[in-house]
C-alpha cells in the first residue's frame, strides 16, 4: 500500500516562492523582448525605428481595494473632463468604479491578490498612480515598462505609518503637509535612497467629502437636526492594538450606558482578518434602536450623522474632525512602531502629537465617565482650535487637490517623453 504525502508550504514561504517565480517570468519576458528588438535592429540594417507599444497606456491607476475609490474617483473624473486617456486597475471584483461609464478612462478588474500583482508586474504605462504601499518590496514589482511610479496618501497622517519600506521605491509621493515631506527625507537619508519628488497636492478624498458636505441640504443646521439624539460613532482601525481587539464588549457596554445612539463601523479589513472576533461581537450586540453596525462602502452618511467619533489611530479621525469639524475621543491603545517606518525615526509621530489637541483620551480607567467625556468634548472651544491647527498642518490646497494631482501627472509624463525623445536623438 502506497501513501501519498503532500508537502505543506506555509503562507510566508508561498509568498516568497511566488515572488521568485514572478521575478523569473519578468526577467524572461524582458530578455525575449530585448532579443526581439535587437533582431529587428539587425534586419533593418541598423536603421533605428521608433516602435510604439500598442498595449501601453499613458496613465494607469492601481488600487488593491475598492475602499479607495473615494480617493480615485475625483481623479478619474478629472482625467475624463480633460479628455486624457487613463486606465483604472482594481483588485476588487465589486469595485464601484467598474460601474462607471467613462469615454476616456477605462476601468478593469485585474484579479485578486497575487493575480493582480502579476498583472501589475508586466504593466506597460508611462505613469502609474497608486495608494498601495510596498511596490518592489513583496509581490508587487516595478515593471520595466513603467517610467514613473507616484504614490498618493489616503489619510491626513504620517507617511511613516506604513509598514517598513512601503514607500521606498516610488519615484514620487504626493503629500498634504510639510511634516510628511520631512519624514520622507529622513527615511531617504537613513537608507541612502535617491530623493523622491514630493509635490504637495493635498487630499482628494477629503476635498470630495468637503464638497459633498457643502452641497448637501443637511449641511446647514435645522431645528429637526438639533432635536436628534446625540450619536456616537465607534470607528476603530484593525489589528491587535485596535479598540475592538483590546476592549471589545467592555467598550460597547460603556457606550450603551450613556443612553446615546451608537453606530459601530469596523474597519473593512476586520471582516477578513478578524472575522471570528467581529462575528462574536455582532452576535452579542445585534442592531436595534440603540445600536447599529455600519458596513457601507461610503462612510459619508455615518460621518455626517454622528456628533462625535471614538477611534484609535485610524485615518478616519482626520476625515471626521477636519472635514466635518467635530470632536473625537481616541482610545488608549498601544501602538507598536516595530513593523512600521516610524520605528526608524526618533521624532514622535505627527498623529500622536496632534491627537491631544483635537480630542480627549479614553482609558480603561475612565470608561465609567465616558458620558461626561463625550459632553465635555461636544462643547470644547479648545478642541475647535486644535482642529484648526491640525487642518493647517495636514491639509494643503483645500478644495484644489484634484486639479493639482492631475496637473502633476500630465506634466511628469510630458517631461519623461521629452527626456526619451532627447535620448533617442542623441543615440
Amino acid at each position: 500500500m502506497f501513501q501519498i504525502h503532500f508537502a505543506y508550504i506555509d503562507p510566508g514561504t508561498g509568498s516568497m516562492l511566488f515572488t521568485i517565480l514572478i521575478g523569473v517570468l519578468s526577467a524572461a519576458a524582458y530578455f525575449l523582448r530585448n532579443s526581439f528588438m535587437k533582431l529587428r535592429f539587425i534586419f533593418s540594417l541598423g536603421k533605428k525605428e521608433k516602435v510604439e507599444n500598442d498595449d501601453s497606456v499613458p496613465f494607469a491607476i492601481f488600487t488593491d481595494s475598492k475602499r479607495y475609490w473615494n480617493i480615485f474617483k475625483p481623479i478619474c473624473d478629472e482625467f475624463e473632463k480633460r479628455g486624457q486617456q487613463a486606465v483604472y486597475l482594481t483588485a476588487s471584483p465589486d469595485d464601484p468604479a467598474l460601474d462607471e461609464h467613462y469615454e476616456h478612462v477605462s476601468t478593469q478588474f485585474i484579479g485578486e491578490g497575487n493575480r493582480a500583482f502579476a498583472r501589475m508586474n508586466m504593466l506597460k504605462a508611462d505613469v502609474v498612480l497608486s495608494s498601495t504601499p510596498g511596490v518592489d518590496v513583496y509581490q508587487w514589482k516595478r515593471s520595466r515598462n513603467v517610467k514613473w511610479y507616484a504614490h498618493i496618501l489616503h489619510a491626513a497622517n504620517d507617511v511613516t505609518a506604513y509598514r517598513m519600506f512601503g514607500i521606498d521605491y516610488y519615484d514620487a509621493i504626493m503629500t498634504s503637509g510639510d511634516f510628511q515631506a520631512k519624514q520622507v527625507r529622513q527615511l531617504e537619508e537613513l537608507r541612502h535612497l535617491p530623493e523622491k519628488e514630493l509635490p504637495m497636492i493635498g487630499l482628494p478624498h477629503m476635498d470630495e467629502l468637503r464638497k459633498r458636505l457643502l452641497s448637501s441640504k443637511e449641511a446647514s443646521a435645522t431645528a429637526e437636526e438639533d432635536s436628534h439624539p446625540i450619536t456616537v460613532l465607534l470607528a476603530p482601525s484593525w489589528g491587535p492594538s485596535s479598540i475592538l481587539n483590546r476592549y471589545g464588549s467592555k467598550m460597547i457596554d460603556a457606550l450603551l450606558k450613556t443612553g446615546y445612539h451608537i453606530i459601530i463601523r469596523p474597519h473593512p479589513q476586520s471582516y477578513t482578518s478578524e472575522k471570528e472576533m467581529l462575528d462574536e461581537l455582532m452576535s452579542k450586540y445585534p442592531s436595534d434602536d440603540r445600536i447599529e453596525w455600519d458596513k457601507s462602502n461610503d462612510n459619508f452618511e455615518v460621518l455626517r450623522r454622528s456628533d462625535i467619533l471614538i477611534s484609535d489611530y485610524s485615518g478616519v479621525i482626520f476625515d471626521f474632525s477636519l472635514v466635518f469639524d467635530k470632536p473625537i475621543i481616541y482610545a488608549d491603545t498601544t501602538f507598536d512602531k516595530g513593523p512600521y517606518d516610524a520605528w526608524w525615526l526618533n521624532d514622535e509621530m505627527w498623529t500622536f502629537d496632534i491627537l491631544p489637541k483635537i480630542g480627549r483620551q479614553l482609558t480603561a480607567e475612565n470608561f465609567g465617565d465616558v458620558g461626561e467625556l463625550i459632553d465635555s468634548c461636544l462643547h470644547s472651544s479648545e478642541l475647535a482650535e486644535g482642529r484648526e491647527l491640525a487642518r493647517s498642518q495636514s491639509w494643503a490646497n483645500i478644495g484644489n487637490s484634484v486639479p493639482l494631482a492631475v496637473d502633476y501627472l500630465i506634466h511628469k509624463r510630458q517631461e519623461l517623453q521629452c527626456a526619451s525623445d532627447s535620448a533617442e536623438a542623441k543615440a
